[in-house]
């Protein structure tokens, strides 16, 4: 029987324009609700338990599914535009006014977005393991290896492991132990994410991508909200330059790295990350 309270909090569901979105709730209400926004190919299944309860001893933390995938109903989002402004109707549907955000890869990306577009319903903005927003100069080719794994039609927990995960004992061990984590939600079953879901995020990378860096660097600059920027140094899918190229333009940047820790570190270190998370929020 799991030992996590975030598995035992119950899916709930609010109605939007385009979407009924289902989230979960945790932590004490009050104060400046904390969204999370997730990777690609992610629901609410794949939070690790473990990093909500750390989060939710102090914060109010909604979790939630994006239009078209896992829990929601809608049409898939095509870009980041398109997922920013299908987060942004969630949090409206619930009648928030204002949230501070943490974005985990794709969901960073998508977090730093809204938070230009919709800079009044962001109050503080957390990106972790994520792209700033388009090209970085001196990023390294990513590893073809990465990108095959990526999109296997199945990708396995090993698989994940090597994605997410340093290549070394204590990061493979962080990965299993991770996967042992999310398996209590992930046992019952339910809804994954469809190809359609899938294909139509990673042509939002891939649109991302090819924005140029004059463009990122003006994007950045503009962002006017606090924003702690973390990292994994041993990160093989999101160099760990991006978080150091983003927090050199950002006005209000803090900039957090775990050198023995890969794509996944807030899930190795959920503990020490969430107590980051919080002294920020608090600050």
């Amino acid at each position: 029987m799991s030992t996590y309270l975030a598995d035992a909090a119950e899916n709930l569901t609010v109605e939007g324009p385009s979407a009924t979105f289902t989230y979960r709730r945790l932590g004490p209400r009050g104060g400046i609700p904390l969204v999370l926004l997730n990777r690609v190919s992610g629901t609410l299944d794949w939070w690790d338990p473990e990093l909500l309860d750390h989060l939710a001893a102090e914060h109010d933390v909604i979790v939630f599914d994006y239009p078209g995938t896992g829990y929601t109903t809608g049409t898939p989002a095509g870009s980041v535009q398109e997922l920013a402004d299908g987060t942004a109707e969630f949090i409206e549907a619930l009648g928030l006014t204002q949230v501070d955000l943490l974005g985990w890869t794709l969901g960073g990306t998508v977090a730093q977005h809204l938070t230009r577009t919709r800079p009044d319903l962001v109050r503080k903005l957390v990106v972790a393991a994520a792209n700033p927003g388009g090209t970085v100069p001196g990023a390294p080719d990513p590893d073809p290896k990465i990108r095959a794994t990526m999109t296997k039609p199945e990708v396995t927990g090993d698989d994940l492991v090597f994605l997410f995960f340093p290549e070394t004992d204590t990061g493979r061990a962080a990965g299993h132990a991770h996967l042992d984590r999310v398996a209590t939600r992930l046992a019952t079953g339910l809804p994954g994410v469809s190809e359609a879901a899938a294909m139509g995020q990673f042509t939002a990378i891939g649109k991302d991508a090819s924005i140029p860096f004059e463009q990122v660097r003006a994007d950045l600059a503009s962002i006017e909200q606090p924003v702690l920027y973390a990292t994994g140094m041993q990160d093989a899918m999101i160099t760990p330059l991006a978080a150091y190229t983003a927090a050199q333009h950002l006005p209000h940047a803090t900039l957090l790295a775990y050198s023995d820790a890969g794509h996944a570190f807030l899930f190795q270190h959920a503990k020490d990350f969430a107590t980051q998370v919080t002294a920020f929020l608090a600050d």
